[in-house]
């Protein structure tokens, strides 16, 4: 059976307004879209939206100007999580997506914090996280965390492996904490992308999908993405698999590809 597909509406449909990018997805066929700043969308027409287009949200990134890695952030981290854990109620969301480091605009890692140890930024995550994951039982949404390449994209980002985000998920052991495993970023950083599949896929909540290099569609890259796809149905993974990636022509091109390799 293949996996529900969702699309990130903030890479693909950008050639249309952004109310009606969820009848566009929907008619192409997919399950669900995903977006990433829900501060600059209307919630209350977004929710509307998609549920006259009969799609699902599947979330959007909810840490915005603050690390999990400082540990002077964590009041205003829990503060702001908070916010987006309610608009994530407010537009029928079901996760939210969190990172290590505050991300400014085009992805840059606004603060590298070299004058911290590994030690105090991955004591302080785990810290966080442990008070993140009451907020999202309380709230009944999840959170999902993304480790991010560090070669192209977000030179500086502390969570750079899949070994990492998945130990750190373990050991909080909450069901409302998941891994985003992004195949792309991680074959930027780690490659093995079969074999990190099968020693960690029990934590993984979000798949998101583009080729390497370019961050294109499937099949413009290296990425034999049928195997990916199949290796995460015979591991037991039954969550979304989001397509976060921009365009190497125009979307109508990259659906086309996404459905021929999915």
């Amino acid at each position: 059976m293949s996996l529900q597909k969702c699309a990130c509406i903030d890479t693909l449909y950008t050639e249309l307004p952004w109310l009606e990018r969820f009848q566009a997805a929907k008619d192409d066929g997919f399950a669900a879209v995903e977006f990433w700043d829900w501060r600059i969308r209307d919630l209350d027409a977004t929710r509307e939206a998609a549920e006259k287009a009969g799609i699902a949200i599947s979330g959007f990134n909810g840490d915005a100007d603050y690390s999990l890695v400082d540990p002077t952030h964590k009041e205003a981290y829990l503060a702001y999580l908070k916010q987006s854990l309610a608009a994530a109620k407010q537009v029928g969301a079901k996760s939210v997506t969190i990172h290590s480091n505050a991300l400014g605009d085009g992805g840059i890692v606004v603060n590298h914090y070299d004058e911290l140890s590994d030690t105090v930024k991955l004591c302080s995550m785990y810290d966080m996280l442990l008070d993140c994951v009451k907020l999202a039982e309380e709230a009944e949404i999840n959170l999902n965390l993304e480790a991010l390449n560090i070669t192209t994209d977000h030179v500086g980002n502390f969570l750079k492996t899949t070994q990492m985000s998945a130990e750190i998920c373990r050991l909080i052991h909450s069901p409302r904490l998941k891994v985003l495993y992004d195949v792309y970023h991680m074959q930027l950083n780690e490659g093995c992308i079969c074999d990190t599949i099968s020693n960690y896929s029990d934590q993984f909540g979000h798949i998101h999908v583009a080729d390497a290099p370019g961050r294109h569609e499937p099949g413009t890259g290296e990425i034999n993405y049928t195997k990916v796809i199949r290796h995460l149905e015979a591991c037991g993974y039954t969550g979304y698999v989001g397509y976060e990636l921009f365009p190497a022509t125009n979307t109508t091109d990259a659906v086309k590809a996404i459905m021929e390799h999915a």
